[in-house]
């Protein structure tokens, strides 16, 4: 009996692990990392301040660049002691009650908000005096004058905003309203904000640079299905419906583009056939959060745009005259797979000065810059050239024919991390700005001459300094510092690289080991995935003190991986294409190959207990893991999966997969391979999933009751894609379940994790 009992007691997990565990998430270690994060408050004379989270509290620094200089934006001690005796309240000098504050013209004093007023502090005299209520600002609505719903013009004067299906503009200072279109009906109105699984009341639409035209479009979505989410409540169900169409439908989304001009509202009919809803950057014409694919020449008489085919295989680069709507073809590009313009930023312009246009493409297998004739459409020159990637074109100078632009590729450490780099129009004096190891984060002044520049690698924290636009540093601002975090026992991730599966491809990952680990002893390894191929696992390269809850995994006796596999982005085209038109194969051989070396490297990983997971993306890649490789993956944990790609939006499917006439749909599909599960499966879904509607689940569901396969199953009723408010409960139900089947240990009851704010914040 007593033998029986210390072997329960030894499988048993205890609450003290689990809150060892729930240390190594963000809200345990990021308040022991100190001078991290600049954010750089530019002041009209070229300064800036900053405030720094360090073991002390928060403090604001003054910085500045012409003299190469920084010190303390004001006396914290003396503001408190001011502020306390004004206010009756005892504040301490680094756990001041504001974030930010505002300098007067001439730095001798400030103004800020605090205990419901707004104060003013006299640098020179200490005295800390309530500004009268007249001169307070009224508080606007978002901080601009202008509802969430609007888009507000270049000088700020006016905010256009849909209403009854027609565009309408608000002059701000005095409230009056203009109707700009007239003819807008349910599902064929303007600006429409509907992308499927994105959508809201905000129009989408580019506003000329002197604010006195709009680019937009009628959107068309008519005779397209609807897609359905219902409730769940006392009493009766809410019923939501809205257009979402998907891959196959005969009719999807298309955008009859338009010009408005606004002084006297007159609407211009751009002369082209309407487009699909698609876009260069991303899947839709709204991915950046305004109207991409579209360009204003510098004297707003002409709007360049991008029309892109349904399968994102055909791009014309078109110029609009945007008084008459007659439209000059430009430049065609067609590819066998997809077209992709960058990352992050869209990466064509056009220069009407010169009459030229920069183009993006991968055409020799690398993502670079192209120089065209805009006349023409003949190409002049290719920019730039290399084993290496443009991800983001941020600035053109078109005075001096240079560009500046960010890459991946071009740091020999990793060719994830991502530098700063300019170069001539025609090639030639390349220059990577910011050299050092690292991923590259930066922050520039509104004039773009000068920017701080955060560097640093998933092990290695953060270096942040101060450059001007040649790259020469002008002042080192701060070096993260992890002491206090580093005294807790907390480890960074090991950084590895791997073959990939066709034994030749380098592929990159992070490796998170338990703090106590015993190299004597085998862990079960477990893969958290998210394919794409949009996006990565790793997401971002960069110094942080938690990555979900990798470390926390570990912790509990696992060990956790992230490889970023082939497919992927932020490689050459032929990398990310691998698995072009098969989603269900997408990475994971590469997680199959890269496990397995690692266990060969590592001798403490048992490769008999993998375990897998993901979201989203993920989730659908952890389904295809348990079904198609069941003697290699033993337990999967799959969250708001898409699992049939005929069930999530059109543009997304069509994109990385093909139209239905091009790609097996079927033969990708999880359903399809249900029967072919072996190992314990978890499932999970909100009900109320607007992005991946939760269908896509409940086939899979089906398919396995058919099979007559045990599976378990977490439903959120009125939960969204990313389960909001319950995704504390669902990380601690993920924790539960990994060490229930992979260590075959049992978890404290009813564990809660509950998250704590940063007390510097």
């Amino acid at each position: 009996m007593f033998l029986i009992q210390t072997l329960q007691a030894q499988q048993q997990i205890s609450p003290a692990n689990y809150q060892l565990a729930e240390s190594r998430l963000s809200y345990g270690t990021e308040p022991l990392v100190d001078n991290n994060n600049v954010n750089p408050e530019w002041q009209p004379d070229g300064k800036f301040v900053y405030r720094l989270l360090t073991a002390k509290g928060s403090e604001f620094i003054l910085v500045n660049p012409a003299k190469a200089t920084k010190s303390a934006a004001f006396n914290q001690q003396k503001l408190a002691a001011a502020l306390s005796g004004a206010t009756g309240t005892t504040y301490q000098p680094y756990a001041l009650p504001f974030r930010s504050f505002s300098f007067s013209a001439n730095y001798q004093s400030i103004t800020f908000t605090a205990a419901g007023k707004t104060w003013l502090y006299n640098l020179q005299t200490g005295q800390c005096i309530p500004v009268p209520t007249r001169q307070q600002a009224i508080p606007a609505t978002t901080g601009g004058g202008h509802h969430a719903n609007e888009v507000v013009s270049p000088d700020g004067e006016k905010a256009a905003f849909i209403r009854n299906h027609n565009l309408w503009m608000r002059h701000i200072a005095s409230g009056k309203e203009t109707q700009l279109t007239q003819d807008g009906i349910p599902d064929f109105g303007y600006a429409t904000d509907n992308a499927g699984w994105s959508h809201s009341d905000k129009p989408v639409l580019r506003w000329s640079h002197d604010s006195h035209k709009i680019a937009t479009f009628k959107q068309d979505q008519r005779h397209v299905n609807n897609m359905y989410l219902v409730s769940t409540n006392i009493g009766k169900p809410n019923l939501q419906s809205w257009k979402y169409p998907l891959p196959g439908d005969s009719a999807v989304v298309m955008i009859h583009r338009v010009i408005i001009h606004t002084d006297a509202p007159r609407l211009v009919n751009i002369q082209v056939p309407p487009d699909p809803h698609r876009g260069t950057l991303s899947d839709d014409i709204s991915s950046s959060g305004t109207f991409d694919d579209v360009d204003w020449s510098a004297d707003d008489t002409q709007l360049a745009f991008v029309s892109t085919s349904r399968n994102h295989k055909e791009e014309k680069l078109r110029i609009a005259d945007a008084n008459t709507g007659a439209v000059r073809e430009v430049l065609e590009e067609k590819v066998a797979t997809q077209y992709e313009s960058g990352q992050g930023t869209i990466n064509w312009c056009y220069l009407q000065k010169s009459k030229e246009f920069i183009w993006y493409s991968e055409r020799d297998n690398w993502g670079h810059l192209y120089l065209y004739d805009a006349t023409t459409g003949k190409l002049k020159n290719q920019i730039t050239k290399g084993n290496w990637v443009v991800t983001e074109l941020l600035e053109v100078d078109e005075a001096n024919r240079t560009v500046y632009f960010k890459t991946c590729g071009l740091d020999r450490a990793n060719p994830y991390y991502s530098h700063y780099c300019k170069v001539k129009f025609d090639g030639s004096g390349f220059t990577d700005l910011t050299p050092e190891t690292g991923n590259h984060q930066l922050s520039f002044s509104p004039d773009n001459t000068l920017f701080t520049d955060s560097y640093s690698q998933p092990h290695v924290p953060a270096t942040t300094v101060l450059r001007n636009k040649q790259g020469k540093m002008i002042l080192q601002l701060e070096k993260t510092d992890i002491s206090r975090l580093t005294t807790t026992g907390w480890q960074p991730p090991t950084l590895f690289s791997v073959k990939a599966y066709d034994g030749k491809t380098d592929i990159y990952g992070l490796l998170f080991k338990p703090t106590h680990l015993d190299s004597t002893k085998k862990y079960p390894i477990i893969d958290y995935i998210y394919p794409g191929p949009q996006g990565g696992g790793v997401h971002n390269w960069s110094f942080t003190s938690a990555r979900g809850d990798h470390q926390a995994l570990a912790e509990l006796g696992f060990i956790v991986v992230v490889i970023e596999g082939t497919s992927n982005p932020l490689r050459s085209k032929s990398y990310h294409d691998m698995n072009y038109g098969n989603m269900a194969e997408n990475t994971l051989p590469d997680q199959i190959t890269g496990i397995r070396q690692l266990a060969a490297r590592y001798a403490f990983i048992d490769t008999t207990r993998v375990g897998i997971w993901g979201h989203s993306g993920g989730g659908f890649a952890t389904a295809a893991a348990m079904f198609r490789y069941p003697d290699f993956f033993k337990v999967g944990i799959s969250e708001s999966g898409n699992h049939e790609n005929r069930n999530y939006e059109d543009d997304w499917g069509e994109r990385y997969n093909g139209l239905v006439t091009e790609a097996d749909y079927a033969a990708q599909a999880n359903p399809t391979y249900a029967a072919q599960l072996k190992g314990k499966l978890l499932l999970a879904h909100g009900m109320m999933d607007d992005n991946v509607p939760p269908y896509n689940t409940l086939l899979v569901i089906e398919a396995l009751t058919k099979a007559n396969k045990d599976y378990d199953l977490i439903v959120f009723p009125n939960a969204r894609h990313g389960f909001g408010a319950y995704s504390p409960y669902m990380m601690r139900r993920r924790w539960d379940y990994f060490v229930r089947h992979l260590l075959h240990s049992e978890p404290p009851a009813g564990y809660e994790i509950k998250s704590k704010q940063d007390p510097r914040k």
